[in-house]
């Protein structure tokens, strides 16, 4: 079973604190070690876990499904590092690539509990919102987190999304559906 190798990799983003790439077969022990870690701090945020979701064969299926997404198109998942010595501190995305009139996407992103509170999702988000305008031609980044997500919603309007209003029953999170503030950023934008 081929897995992404480094030479196929897309496309690699940077700053001055973190470098951003597409996810590899190799990054599973440390993938799976920090999701374990975080897993208190992410759970009432994201969907509920399955069964084998920190299992080697569970994490390739999600690195195929990447790679399609990439191919394709559809997505374009990074998973986030720090650049002075390249450990892993979690991922940032764009999800579900809307072409034709509409040239969205949504994003989303996740850093681990020991590196929460010191920029990386920030500067994640920021270089991921160039990537999308400027790479891949998009009109517009859209986001959701559930109102009590204080952090989130200040990282996003830090950056310039704008507050759209309340999706009622948005996304099955943590097993329940739940309420989530929407935002937006769109092309025309100032750039964060």
């Amino acid at each position: 079973m081929a897995l992404w190798r480094e030479e196929t990799v897309p496309v690699e983003l940077t700053s001055r604190l973190i470098t951003m790439r597409a996810p590899l077969g190799d990054d599973y022990d440390a993938w799976a070690k920090l999701r374990s870690a975080s897993r208190n701090h992410t759970s009432p945020w994201e969907p509920a876990w399955s069964a084998d979701e920190l299992t080697r064969s569970s994490y390739r299926k999600r690195i195929r499904s990447y790679e399609t997404a990439w191919h394709e198109g559809s997505g374009y998942p990074f998973f986030v590092f720090r650049r002075k010595d390249h450990v892993f501190l979690g991922a940032c995305n764009l999800n579900n690539v809307r072409r034709g009139v509409l040239q969205a996407a949504d994003i989303g992103y996740w850093i681990g509990t020991p590196y929460l509170r010191r920029g990386f999702a920030r500067e994640a988000v920021r270089l991921i919102v160039g990537f999308a305008f400027d790479e891949v031609g998009l009109h517009r980044i859209e986001a959701a987190c559930r109102p009590e997500n204080d952090p989130s919603k200040t990282l996003l309007t830090g950056l310039g999304f704008q507050p759209e209003g309340i999706a009622r029953k948005y996304l099955k999170i943590a097993g329940e559906w739940h309420d989530h503030e929407k935002f937006a950023l769109l092309s025309s934008d100032a750039r964060p």
